[in-house]
């Protein structure tokens, strides 16, 4: 292939994936983040989830820039798993408009639908009880389920909670969990914050913290890690949402903990809250860069703080 037949047409992605020079058209958004090794590339089609819309009985992805329903066949950035399912979810007597994220789990697949009709047909359950997703839920509530969905974090495997947080590859999931690890490894006591389903908490055997998910249930926004917390650990690492941590973040600043690993989706409020680490003596001694989101314009940074 030598151009997705979707782009500019559909709205996932901003830069085509196929292009020569989509690794140095991507790398210009990095900005002043001075990388110190080559980005991860994540290869296309490895993503293992995807949010497909409905509305009026149509199926897809958002148009570029609108709310029109552009429907497809099968899009080059999924796993095959999730393109096989593509036709048979179009077909689907879809009601009212909404959101459909389809996750390929190690066990089977998930479907989680979010509609602004707030309960779902007879016919939809009978029809999407034959395709053979493992859970399908409807606005939180289980429609079917013959298999608690699992995810794989190396060795260890986790509930898959409907609709929860997830790195869109195995690939990109991995080599940041090998990064993170590689420079927590030695601490004796480690802490991760935004810990979610445990894609650090596991490999790292840390102190997990997160509103949902394995670790201790503790909104980290409202009610972050005190700094009285902070100081029994060696090493914290943190994978906050796209909002960054800025609570959070003050508190590192005026600990002790000697290293701070910070996981973004977000350069821009990653670039905020290492401001406050490196007003407080913090240097950045290792950076990291994952294009996980092929296609969009969204970067996975990882950086090392130490003092």
């Amino acid at each position: 292939m030598t151009k997705c037949p979707l782009f500019s047409i559909c709205g996932g992605c901003q830069y085509d994936f196929t292009a020569q020079n989509y690794h140095d058209e991507k790398k210009k958004l990095l900005g002043k983040w001075k990388i110190l090794r080559e980005p991860f590339w994540t290869a296309p089609g490895c993503r293992r989830r995807a949010d497909f819309c409905f509305a009026d009985g149509e199926f897809g992805f958002f148009e570029h820039g609108t709310k029109n329903i552009v429907p497809i066949k099968k899009c080059p950035n999924l796993v095959p798993q999730i393109n096989e399912m593509v036709p048979k979810l179009s077909k689907l007597p879809w009601v009212g408009a909404g959101a459909a994220l389809v996750t390929c789990c190690d066990n089977g697949m998930d479907l989680a639908v979010t509609s602004n009709v707030p309960y779902f047909s007879r016919e939809f359950k009978d029809a999407v009880e034959k395709l053979g997703f493992i859970r399908v839920s409807w606005n939180g509530g289980i429609i079917v389920q013959t298999k608690t969905p699992k995810i794989k974090f190396g060795d260890f495997i986790a509930d898959y909670p409907s609709g929860a947080f997830l790195q869109p590859t195995v690939e990109s999931e991995r080599a940041m969990r090998d990064f993170v690890v590689r420079h927590a490894n030695g601490a004796h006591r480690v802490a991760d914050l935004f810990c979610g389903i445990g894609n650090f908490t596991f490999a790292l055997n840390a102190d997990g913290f997160d509103i949902e998910g394995i670790g201790v249930k503790r909104d980290l926004f409202k009610k972050p890690l005190t700094i009285k917390m902070l100081n029994n650990y060696d090493v914290v690492v943190m994978d906050p949402p796209r909002a960054g941590a800025l609570a959070q973040t003050h508190e590192l600043a005026e600990s002790n903990v000697p290293k701070v690993i910070y996981v973004s989706c977000n350069p821009m409020t990653l670039r905020r809250d290492a401001d406050i680490l490196e007003r407080a003596g913090y240097k950045i001694t290792d950076i990291a860069a994952f294009d996980q989101f092929v296609g969009s314009p969204h970067w996975e940074l990882a950086v090392v703080f130490e003092k």
